[in-house]
């Protein structure tokens, strides 16, 4: 049912986790896919060599870095000559309490602030510009529960980050419909990536899925077919809306 052949889709972040999974779910479904990554390039090169060097095009740029966006951005068009699809789903997770002082304070925000949600509104721009002199394109972007329901006092800067995505993808969709450009946010709970692993063996699967009515963590996987889906442009008319995967831990 869902035949992304011959698209061209950019995925941010996409060296492992929810990343890893998506540009090989979408690479299954027939779309070129340009893999961005930055720590992680051994893994990049394996799931690159895994899809196929002609439908996978490797990209490592920092997204931390102020404008490196726009440069992912150049690169990434130079391969095809265009972008159908972007999926911005690089993010960081650190920890700074009030507690903390000042300049740690500071440093994740700025940090946050800066992969989260700077460089998700920068390659948003990049794309928009180019969508709109190529009849349309689509937009998704990876937030997280926490941008409605709010995160542990550690990461309260992660949590503001994502609702700020939402809030950027929502804008982006009542604004640019008119130019047949689609926007969708996903937000995850708790997913089974190599991150939540390490936590998982600190507090125990039983502690970290006490609030799951599924009662368990989603994989990797769930989220990408919902990118998929997405892709698809199966429903043009979910433009705007939040896809929530978390087990029902948060029911809006």
């Amino acid at each position: 049912m869902i035949n992304l052949s011959g698209k061209v889709i950019l995925v941010t972040g996409a060296s492992s986790g929810i990343g890893a999974a998506t540009v090989q779910t979408l690479a299954k479904a027939g779309a070129n896919v340009i893999l961005n990554y930055y720590h992680k390039q051994q893994a990049a090169e394996a799931i690159a060599e895994k899809i196929g060097q002609d439908k996978c095009y490797l990209l490592k740029v920092d997204l931390a870095e102020k404008n490196a966006a726009v440069k992912l951005w150049e690169e990434a068009i130079a391969w095809k000559n265009n972008i159908d699809i972007l999926v911005n789903n690089a993010g960081v997770f650190v920890g700074a309490s009030v507690d903390d002082e000042l300049d740690v304070w500071n440093n994740a925000w700025q940090q946050t602030l800066q992969v989260n949600l700077v460089a998700v509104a920068d390659l948003c721009r990049e794309a928009i510009r180019h969508f709109k002199t190529r009849n349309g394109g689509t937009i998704i972007n990876i937030a997280s529960r926490a941008a409605f329901r709010g995160d542990d006092p550690e990461h309260i800067h992660y949590a503001a980050s994502k609702g700020g995505v939402i809030s950027l993808t929502r804008t982006i969709a009542r604004g640019f419909a008119k130019d047949n450009i689609l926007a969708y946010a996903v937000a995850p709970g708790f997913v089974r990536t190599e991150r939540v692993e390490s936590y998982l063996e600190e507090v125990g699967e039983e502690f970290a899925t006490r609030d799951i009515p599924l009662g368990k963590l989603a994989t990797p996987e769930d989220v990408a077919n919902v990118v998929a889906f997405l892709a698809s442009g199966l429903s043009p008319h979910t433009t705007g809306a939040t896809i929530d995967i978390n087990g029902a831990s948060y029911v809006r």
